[in-house]
Order: C-alpha cells, then sequence, then structure tokens
C-alpha cells in the first residue's frame, strides 16, 4: 500500500500510473482497432491472438468508412497488463492497421450486445418467459405454439443474466454477434 493507502489498480481513470504493468492479475480489455477494409486483414489479426495463445472473449467486425475503406475491429480478450500491452504492440505493428485503442484504459466507454434466444416451453413455463423477457425489455421476434424468439441488446452482463434465467424454462439455443463499443463523450 501506498503512503495515501490507495490500491494499486485501484482505478483506470486516475492521471497516475496505479496499475502495476507485471501484476499476474487477469483483466478484461475492450480494444478497438481501425484497420483497412481489404482482404486477410481480419486473418492478420486473428493469427496475431491464436499464434500467441491469447484468448478472444468477444469479437466483432464492420466497415465504419465506406469511402475510406476502414473497418472496425472490436475485440475483447483477457490477459495480465504486460500481455494487454503485448497485444496493443503486436497490433499496432500490423501493416493494414491505423490505430489500436484500449477502451478499458481510456476512460468510461460504452458497450452493448444483441443476442437471440430460442427458448422452448408450455404452460406456465411459457407465461414465466414472457414474464422475464418483459422485465429485461426482451422483444419476442418469432413465436410457434411450442416456442418463442426472444431478441434482447445490452450489456453482456444482461445478456448472461437473461440467458441464466431462461435456462430453466427451456432455452435451446443463443446467438450471440459480440460487444460493439464507443467510449463516451466528444
Amino acid at each position: 500500500m501506498s503512503p495515501l493507502k490507495i490500491e494499486q489498480g485501484a482505478s483506470s481513470h486516475s492521471v497516475y500510473p496505479l496499475r502495476d504493468p507485471n501484476s499476474d492479475v487477469v483483466e478484461k480489455h475492450t480494444l478497438a482497432v481501425l484497420v483497412e477494409n481489404e482482404p486477410g486483414v481480419l486473418a492478420r489479426v486473428i493469427g496475431l491472438f491464436s499464434g500467441r495463445g491469447y484468448n478472444i472473449e468477444s469479437l466483432t467486425v464492420a466497415e465504419v468508412d465506406h469511402k475510406g475503406h476502414l473497418s472496425r475491429i472490436t475485440i475483447v480478450t483477457t490477459g495480465t497488463p504486460q500481455v494487454i500491452e503485448q497485444i496493443k504492440a503486436q497490433l499496432g505493428r500490423i501493416v493494414p492497421v491505423h490505430k489500436v485503442n484500449d477502451l478499458t484504459v481510456e476512460g468510461p466507454f460504452v458497450e452493448r450486445e444483441l443476442a437471440l434466444f430460442r427458448v422452448a416451453g408450455t404452460g406456465e413455463k411459457r407465461v414465466e418467459a414472457l414474464r422475464l423477457a418483459d422485465i429485461f425489455r426482451a422483444n419476442v421476434v418469432d413465436s410457434t405454439l411450442e416456442s418463442f424468439v426472444f431478441q434482447l441488446t445490452g450489456a453482456p452482463e444482461k445478456i448472461d443474466a437473461f440467458a441464466d434465467l431462461m435456462r430453466p424454462l427451456g432455452l435451446n439455443e443463443v446467438a450471440r454477434t459480440g460487444v460493439a463499443a464507443l467510449s463516451r463523450g466528444s
């Protein structure tokens, strides 16, 4: 502990470097990578992760500038601070990469995910699934006599919580888009 009784890593929004870069604590980071929209770029980025044994928890890619031929890759990964710094440095060295932002350390950011859930059930389980969907503000996008397909958007934790509650009610299948994230403010 420091003389001010502030633990290292206590805040990711401090102007002082409170995180120990040599820490063994595994952290989750959201990286936004701006790349040229050309064939093979995604394969090179993914190859960097697989070649070094890094894990990707979520990956989304979409073109963000049609005229400039730029795409944005949003990657959620985990690792020690040293591993995260190494990932960012290695991503920055790939030729078609324009910019690498670590949204987790750069300040507050918004992240959202879209998921579809197929829930089968009849009777009371069907009614309970509809009640829970209403609480979570999930939309029914398809319905049969035996099942529903719910659409839900929100933070990954919200998606996980909804899935946990739907499992005993007959959750059959889940499709998730992965995290899309932007930093807050200007």
